[in-house]
């Protein structure tokens, strides 16, 4: 068997579990897309209702809420309440790691009020916003003043808070580094009830570094000022075919937008925006883009395609279509570029509506996708829940750039897993060492895409049920999730805690480093106030004793023992 070759499996037995999902269909047709639609328009109407106010006035309801969640804090009995997390119901986030620590007694605050844009400073190029405020908001509010967030998550559900608190990438992460990387000051309610504005440069510098990545567990994130870019109208976009073995297809990825004499700080060699999308072990298209101007994109001879229109083709099957056809250009609006994902959730959509694709249905009632993702999973159950967690796979693997070809080898040999997602992001040198971090000594080897003060990393996002599933075969997901993480964690690479995550606690510290956030935890009251970004991650059920006794733990020792 050649190192490329999928192991042999055993046929799977069938049950009533495969017989729901593959007709969910049917529930999803006549109850999520309705109400989903329904649910849409609602949040719009609260969006608009929003914007019509004054930056006064939203600043002043801002004010007033951040003192109810003080007080709420202040009224909390250590002794007798749980440990502290917000009301938010577990459905209702947008990742598909379970919210078990919920199922613990605890003790809830409200911050569902805090979805306002409070402020968008033209001067300094920074826009104040509230962590429930999402990535269809914020742009349907700065593209219009040809303004944009420096990183925007393609997913309109996607909110500021979950891209700070977890992850958040963009194809513009190939320059501006991490959704997180772009924010410059945090405001923070901490675990006493005082309210901090967090920089990279005053008294709580220690607090900025730590927020990415703890997941919500040192204060509560009430507001950030985030970095924003100028932008034009149009997107222009180059699709570009690529066919060889998988090593062939990273090196064309790699090349798309790394040029090789290592000059990956002038804006004539590098894109503003890039992608690649891998759709078989010899095949992948790579797309780059750069901003255009009303002006260029409607020059004669110049293909226009508005992709965000309901009865499109889906964008990763529009852009397999270079596959045929070859190279070939097109303008594309900035705001309809940047949300190309949402209407059918990457290729998700076709498992959730296998004909969701046909152009009969775009038609017809393609203006109702794409389902709400928490409306699916507030209907899927326990069993149906389980078995996506057996037998279907969303997970991000964050690799140094140079080792992509090695990645998409093992998810080939591994889960076989088509299309796959490629999005490079930098991954910068930090005056501290925080949870994620770069090689060491890394700019010592001047690699392809790497920079002095930054390595490039890229998101190989693997998202679909795998290959001996789709055949009726045996799969393990829990164990080729376990696979992956030993994978990950020889390899340098990281997991984004949105997904299931198999990891023990010894293990999640040897992929991240505790220093600096058990520090943080420690010196700003969050130990016995909130829980840790471990346990909030954890798989499965977490019981009020378990958790109180990895809190007792973490107060008697500096950090898990890591190897």
């Amino acid at each position: 068997m050649s190192d490329l070759q999928a192991p042999l499996r055993p046929k799977r037995k069938k049950g009533l579990v495969d017989f729901l999902v593959q007709f969910r269909w049917v529930f999803v047709i006549f109850f999520v897309l309705p109400f989903s639609a329904l649910y849409y328009f609602l949040i719009y109407l609260g969006d608009v209702r929003s914007e019509m106010k004054s930056y006064k006035q939203r600043q002043k309801e801002h004010d007033e809420n951040v003192k109810k969640v003080v007080k709420r804090l202040k009224q909390r009995n250590p002794k007798k309440d749980g440990l502290v997390c917000t009301a938010r119901k577990p459905w209702i986030a947008v990742g598909m790691r379970n919210v078990d620590y919920k199922r613990a007694r605890h003790y809830e605050v409200d911050l569902s009020a805090f979805r306002n844009i409070l402020e968008i400073d033209k001067e300094r190029m920074i826009a104040r916003v509230e962590p429930l405020v999402n990535m269809g908001q914020i742009t349907r509010v700065t593209v219009p003043m040809n303004l944009s967030l420096a990183v925007v998550a393609e997913l309109d559900d996607l909110t500021v808070g979950g891209l700070i608190n977890g992850y958040g990438i963009e194809g513009s992460s190939h320059i501006y580094g991490l959704f997180s990387d772009t924010v410059v000051a945090y405001e923070i309610v901490l675990a006493d009830g005082r309210v901090v504005r967090a920089t990279k440069d005053n008294e709580y510098s220690d607090l900025f570094y730590a927020i990415p990545w703890s997941q919500g567990t040192l204060g509560f994130l009430v507001a950030a000022e985030i970095k924003l870019i100028p932008v034009k109208e149009y997107m222009r976009l180059t699709y570009t075919p690529v066919v060889g073995n998988l090593q062939d297809l990273a090196q064309g990825y790699m090349d798309s937008f790394a040029p090789r004499d290592g000059d990956q700080d002038n804006p004539e060699k590098v894109p503003d925006f890039v992608e690649g999308m891998v759709y078989s072990p010899t095949e992948g298209v790579f797309m780059i883009g750069r901003y255009a101007s009303k002006e260029e994109a409607k020059k004669k001879g110049n293909k226009i395609n508005n992709v965000g229109w309901w009865f499109k083709p889906w964008f990763y099957q529009h852009a397999q279509t270079a596959l045929k056809k070859g190279e070939f250009v097109e303008y594309i609006p900035t705001r309809e570029y940047y949300h190309r994902h949402t209407r059918c959730l990457y290729w998700e959509g076709k498992l959730i509506l296998p004909f969701g694709d046909q152009w009969w249905f775009r038609f017809l009632l393609g203006w109702l996708m794409p389902p709400k993702v928490s409306l699916l999973k507030a209907t899927q159950g326990e069993s149906i829940r389980n078995y996506y967690h057996e037998m279907h796979v969303i997970q991000d693997m964050l690799v140094p750039l140079y080792k992509v070809g090695d990645a998409l080898e093992w998810v080939h040999h591994e889960m076989e897993i088509y299309p796959i997602w490629l999005c490079p992001h930098r991954l910068f040198k930090l005056p501290v060492k925080t949870m994620v971090y770069p090689e060491p000594g890394f700019e010592q080897h001047h690699r392809q895409g790497d920079t002095p003060y930054a390595q490039m990393f890229t998101d190989v996002g693997v998202y679909y049920a795998p290959g001996p599933v789709l055949r009726g075969e045996v799969f393990d997901g829990a164990e080729a999730v376990r696979k992956m993480e030993q994978w990950l964690i020889k390899n340098h690479s990281f997991q984004p805690q949105y997904a299931v995550s198999e990891l023990n606690e010894k293990d999640f510290w040897r992929m991240f480093d505790a220093d600096l956030y058990e520090h943080v935890r420690r010196k700003y009251g969050a130990v016995g106030t909130f829980m840790s970004v471990y346990y909030k991650s954890k798989k499965g059920r977490k019981t009020e004793k378990e958790v109180q006794e990895a809190e007792q733990a973490h107060l008697e020792t500096a950090y898990a023992e890591a190897d």
